[in-house]
């Protein structure tokens, strides 16, 4: 277990949960985002209190077009009573849990992370997150996350490390933003709902009509 005395790897998960749900989206683009009708995309950064530590997690989230989660990124730092940072990756349910993720920074040398807990949406895997792999994930370009499906299909998602070092040194989202991050990817899962319910009906009523 990573987290002891009061912060829990229980904690932590569920830190990391509350984060994914408020959406990955740079601020600057949310407007943007918006107006093109595309899904929230990039690093940010939340901070919250969590009995007597801050807690601090810098996102990543690549959603698919349904909106169903493809990987998920946190770097989890917690200082107060208890000085902890971690990594933790979120790829989805039905995964060959034994070779864990693998971590390959501008094409380096892969790291595994170990899974610490599957449910049934998604699988998270959970390393100590050392000053090494921060600094090349700072100096990096591009880091891969390889999966392996119940198929044994290796399923590898790239991710973009454009930005990540401003969002890791900079301020956190404000809470407004954060709100703001949410209502917008509630619109956007409900217009492709609308649609997708749209061309059900549509599809129905040309089969009835042949």
């Amino acid at each position: 277990m990573i987290f002891k005395s009061n912060f829990t790897k229980k904690a932590a998960l569920a830190a990391f949960a509350g984060a994914v749900a408020a959406t990955a989206m740079p601020v600057a683009s949310v407007a943007q985002d918006a107006a093109a009708g595309r899904p929230p995309q990039g690093w940010f950064k939340v901070c919250t209190k969590q009995e007597d530590n801050d807690v601090c997690i810098v996102q990543n989230l690549l959603t698919a077009s349904n909106g169903q989660l493809i990987t998920a990124v946190g770097l989890i730092s917690v200082q107060g009573k208890v000085n902890r940072k971690v990594l933790q990756v979120s790829v989805p349910s039905a995964r060959l849990v034994p070779p864990g993720i693998q971590m390959q920074i501008d094409g380096g040398k892969g790291a595994k992370l170990d899974y610490a807990i599957c449910m049934p949406d998604k699988c998270v895997a959970e390393v100590p997150l050392s000053d090494a792999v921060l600094a090349s994930l700072k100096k990096g370009g591009e880091v891969v996350f390889t999966s392996v499906n119940f198929q044994r299909a290796p399923n590898p998602i790239k991710m973009s490390l454009n930005g990540f070092t401003g969002v890791f040194d900079g301020e956190p989202i404000e809470q407004s933003k954060l709100q703001e991050r949410q209502r917008l990817l509630q619109e956007e899962m409900q217009k492709k709902a609308d649609d997708a319910r749209k061309k059900l009906e549509d599809a129905q009523k040309a089969a009835t009509a042949n």
